[in-house]
């Protein structure tokens, strides 16, 4: 079983393998220079075999690249790469640090193994954790060649300097490529590795900087490789034909005589999972993918359904409801002071609203698939792309019947990931394909319906907020209940910490509503809706519970203000105090409060928030969060401006204003490429995105009915970054966040209805209108 922890509090990963922290520690320090290239598929075309490493001698100072007697530095990727250019933010970590040329730099996006530790790319964590290791990896290895460069001319290091993959000092010089072709080897004690000098913020030259991106030319020109495209000697194909439940199905008969005789229809297999995986499934063998595909559509199926085949969205959301009137349950998060029962006994008045969201896809552009076999030395190899191997690599092991070192994942670019591919799960019904077939190649794919329908969707939410005032109409306390699946709980319950009642949650589905507003006493109570644990597999989707908690919190403060009559910006900067339980901590929350009231301040300068002059209907509203936790806030200030039309209920967002502070920007070109697409990803759950469970499953299968946000309807966007030297933190998700408030913000400053459930749709505006 899967037994790293993960401490949110600390960003601690405190059972990583001996060989997965900066360097491989011995009983007297580390070891450079150890051999061994790393391989990847995606760095290949389909029709080539495993790479063979460089040729000649390579320096290793480090797990995390090498440099060979060129001078060329290639630098191992654990994480996923799914149009973020992860490879080229981590890899000019390194490059500035070591001091080389960027042109002599490439990635190798490394397949599983247990030296790289955890393997995982969520969470907007990759910059952030990586930003250390890879500083203290380039810095050991600058040590370790000037220190050889010294030694060889009898000179002392302080006499020498690295620049640019060259070594000068005492009036002669010479490249990294010819100190390796020596040959050179060092240890270091840990008190040396912790005293390794890194450069300070003003000397970086790539860090910060636009370079070109290293994997730019292989997706613009059909070199990249995605999983899709794994193509193995003498594989099959494999379409599923998917049970009425995701959980508690089974297979009761299967006939296939209608498939029987059709061209390239191989058989039928159902799946035996001692994972649990899979239960139920049927996969459909062919010697081509439309062979399969037109054959399944022929097989019948008779299975015995879960004892959820009944459920629908209303199910949930009413169960849901029940729990949250129910103080019993749930856990409670440490917020400093949680005794809210006086402060709303000492109320002079409340305010208190329910918030809804729907069930949300993911609907990533290439459809979950894998191809699966077992190799001549007795390996399973899976092939396909993955944003967390070390998650499913167990499930692969317990239905496989084998070790965990039996199992390997070969890496391939992503179309798409969006959190989809965090759950593994659909690699484990072609590893069980091939282990029916003595381990012969099969290639599985989902098609789009299946791929929406065997979907780890964002659950749908309900959340109730309350606050108490006093005399003076200050808040003096507040709380979030909030209810949902949790797919932390379903696929990684080590990862859960404990409330302050000792109940485990999931942080990723109430990261938001533990906002660094000051408001007295304030209780928060993630509540895990179990009906909708049993009836799918709850995902994490960009931002997971940010994505709702955030639209609760910030809709919420914008209905505080009106209520007791103040400017909806001075009341968010009012409690924006910088103090106490949000007075921020280092290394990743310095500043605090302050630096989310900084966001605010600048955005709602940029979008002239209060003095705009905008036609009739037309409005702005405001928003700022904070992503993706407390633990590594980066602040987010958000504007929106819309019109409404009022005879169709249509919103239409005219232009967007966004401020990030992230802390150092590593990746100027890709930072902003990564909050573009999370603000519209946003916009699109705001006002297009969003389904419904009907017995048991997902209403919206295909893209002709499931409609997100169209080329059309994108709106100006205008985004700045705060500029800082503090530690950087994640961009993936923080920008989907601050959307859908400030739409619903402006909605009601436009036309005065407030919009309490996502998706906003004009039906929704045009019953809220009627009412007003």
């Amino acid at each position: 079983m899967f037994k790293q922890k993960f401490s949110k509090k600390t960003g601690d990963l405190s059972q990583l393998t001996r060989r997965g922290f900066l360097v491989a520690m011995t009983a007297t320090g580390a070891m450079f220079g150890f051999r061994g290239p790393a391989h990847a598929a995606m760095t290949l075309s389909s029709s080539e075999g495993l790479p063979t490493g460089t040729d000649g001698e390579t320096f290793e100072p480090t797990l995390w690249y090498g440099i060979d007697q060129n001078g060329q530095v290639n630098v191992n990727i654990i994480r996923a790469e799914m149009g973020q250019h992860v490879g080229t933010a981590i890899a000019r970590i390194l490059a500035d640090e070591l001091e080389v040329n960027w042109q002599d730099v490439q990635i190798t996006h490394v397949d599983s193994g247990e030296k790289w530790g955890l393997m995982v790319t969520g969470g907007s964590w990759s910059v952030w954790q990586s930003w250390p290791i890879y500083r203290q990896a380039g810095a050991a290895g600058r040590t370790a060649l000037i220190a050889a460069a010294a030694q060889k001319w009898g000179i002392d290091p302080t006499e020498c300097q690295a620049r640019g993959g060259v070594i000068t000092g005492g009036g002669k010089s010479i490249s990294y490529g010819d100190i390796v072709a020596t040959g050179l080897s060092r240890r270091f004690s840990e008190d040396e590795l912790k005293a390794l000098p890194l450069k300070p913020n003003s000397e970086f030259r790539l860090v910060g900087k636009d370079v070109t991106a290293l994997d730019i030319a292989n997706k613009t020109n059909g070199q990249a490789i995605y999983g899709i495209d794994a193509k193995i000697k003498g594989m099959v194909y494999g379409v599923p034909l998917l049970p009425p439940t995701r959980i508690g199905s089974s297979v009761v008969s299967i006939d296939d005589s209608g498939a029987e005789g059709m061209k390239g229809y191989l058989k039928t297999l159902p799946l035996d999972d001692p994972s649990g995986t899979v239960p139920g499934w049927v996969v459909v063998l062919g010697t081509s993918l439309m062979a399969a595909k037109k054959a399944a559509q022929q097989v019948v199926v008779n299975w015995r359904a879960g004892d959820t085949a009944a459920v629908s969205e209303d199910d949930i959301q009413a169960h849901a409801r029940q729990l949250i009137d129910d103080p019993n349950v749930g856990a409670i998060l440490d917020t400093g002071n949680t005794d809210t029962a006086t402060a709303f006994e000492q109320s002079s008045s409340s305010l208190e609203a329910e918030y809804t969201t729907s069930t949300v896809l993911h609907f990533q552009l290439e459809p979950v698939n894998a191809t699966a076999f077992r190799n001549d030395e007795g390996v399973w190899e899976i092939h396909t792309g993955n944003q967390w191997q070390s998650l499913i690599l167990p499930a692969l092991a317990k239905a496989l019947a084998v070790a965990e070192n039996k199992v390997i994942m070969r890496t391939y670019m992503l179309g798409g990931g969006f959190g989809r591919r965090l759950n593994g799960d659909y690699a484990v019904p072609a590893a069980l394909a091939s282990k029916a077939m003595g381990g012969k190649p099969v290639k599985l794919v989902l098609f789009r319906e299946d791929d929406a329908l065997f979907d780890s969707p964002r659950s749908p939410s309900v959340q109730k907020l309350r606050m108490a005032f006093d005399q003076q109409k200050s808040i003096i306390g507040m709380e979030h209940h909030a209810a949902a699946g949790w797919p932390t709980q379903v696929m990684v319950p080590s990862f859960m910490p404990k409330g302050t009642n000792g109940v485990p949650y999931d942080p990723f589905a109430i990261d938001g509503a533990d906002h660094w507003y000051s408001v007295g006493a304030q209780l928060v109570r993630p509540i895990s809706n179990d009906l909708a644990n049993r009836t799918f597999r709850p995902g994490w989707l960009r931002s997971v519970g940010p994505g709702w908690t955030h639209f609760a919190v910030e809709s919420f403060m914008d209905e505080a203000a009106h209520k007791i009559g103040a400017n909806p910006l001075t009341f968010r900067l009012d409690h924006l105090i910088a103090e106490g339980y949000n007075a921020g901590s280092a290394p990743n929350a310095v500043g605090g409060a302050a630096r989310q009231a900084a966001v605010l301040k600048r955005v709602a300068t940029l979008s002239n928030y209060n003095s705009a002059e905008l036609e009739k209907d037309t409005a702005i509203g405001i928003a700022t969060t904070f992503g993706q936790s407390r633990t590594m806030p980066t602040w987010v200030g958000g504007a929106v401006k819309v019109h409404v039309d009022r005879a169709s209920g249509v919103v239409n967002v005219q232009k967007v204003w966004l401020v990030f502070d992230c802390g150092t920007v590593i990746d100027p070109d890709g930072a902003r490429a990564q909050c573009e697409g999370a603000a519209l990803w946003g916009l699109s759950m705001a006002l297009y995105e969003g389904t419904r469970i009907e017995n048991s499953n997902v209403r919206d299968r295909n893209l002709n009915t499931y409609t997100p946000l169209r080329m059309i309807d994108t709106p100006e966007m205008e985004i700045e970054f705060i500029e800082s030297t503090e530690a950087p933190v994640g961009l993936g998700e923080p920008g989907t966040t601050v959307i859908a408030p400030a739409i619903a913000n402006a909605i009601y400053n436009a036309v005065g209805v407030r919009m309490r459930h996502l998706p906003i749709s004009p039906n929704d505006i045009l019953a809220a209108l009627s009412e007003s």
